[in-house]
């Protein structure tokens, strides 16, 4: 599959609007190294579903389009290079991270393409953060922002530690994307070891009572159940099923500490 076809059929919404201005950048150099480039098929696509996804964008601000998995990975992309650069240093562990979670999800020949088109958007300056993530916030379902945010610490816990200014620009996106501050917590929890964190990750505190740990479990797991992102297909469910399975880890851990 050519890069073209690869990215012509997968966005939606994400055409228009700021994260549009940013992809049509990044893809810029790589369609100029295509073969015949007049012709290709992206460019027929591109401008039809550029056109569909900016009018949804402008006049259906109260209701969500469907998420499209390109228009996941692309929002993913944008928000992955702008947490690697937080720190001011672009650790190669965190790239490769970056690389090997798409291997697992799409595919060798895929995660190429979407590698491609990460290494172009890492190259620009001054992406605005909190317009790519208002778009994101006004476009994307709940379920998918929290998948976005699980993936984002798993990028900057890549090099063995988030540091301050991965966790401030993370923390800054969550406020953007509409997370509250318990969802937040909850994701942060399971890349942190802490006497407390199986608490945080069911989104309770200690002195909850048995009951409440198990209605926050039955909670959290209807939350995070890899159904929630199925219409973003199954390359995506796979890393929603690493969140349940965080969610069961903390409540057992919780029955075993409490003995029920």
């Amino acid at each position: 599959m050519s890069f073209s076809k690869w990215i012509g059929g997968a966005l939606g919404w994400s055409f228009g609007g700021p994260i549009g201005a940013i992809f049509g950048l990044a893809i810029g150099s790589i369609l100029d190294t295509l073969v015949d480039g007049k012709n290709s098929p992206f460019l027929g696509e591109g401008q039809k579903q550029q056109r569909r996804g900016r009018t949804t964008y402008r006049n259906q601000p109260r209701q969500r389009p469907q998420t499209q998995s390109g228009d996941f990975e692309v929002s993913l992309l944008i928000l992955a290079s702008i947490v690697i650069k937080a720190d001011g240093v672009q650790d190669q562990r965190e790239l490769d991270f970056v690389r090997q979670q798409f291997v697992n999800m799409y595919g060798k020949e895929r995660a190429n393409h979407a590698f491609t088109l990460f290494k172009n958007i890492n190259k620009q300056k001054n992406i605005s953060t909190r317009q790519v993530c208002l778009q994101i916030k006004r476009m994307m379902d709940h379920p998918s922002r929290l998948q976005l945010m699980h993936f984002l610490f798993g990028i900057a816990k890549a090099d063995g530690t988030v540091t301050n200014d991965e966790e401030k620009q993370i923390y800054t996106m969550a406020g953007y994307l509409g997370i509250s501050s318990r969802d937040y917590e909850s994701i942060k929890a399971m890349f942190y070891n802490s006497s407390d964190n199986a608490y945080k990750v069911l989104e309770i505190d200690k002195s909850a009572t048995d009951d409440e740990v198990k209605k926050a479990y039955r909670k959290m797991a209807k939350k995070y159940h890899p159904d929630k992102v199925i219409h973003l297909g199954k390359e995506h469910q796979k890393g929603a099923e690493e969140k349940f399975r965080q969610v069961q880890a903390a409540y057992e851990q919780l029955q075993k500490e409490r003995g029920f």
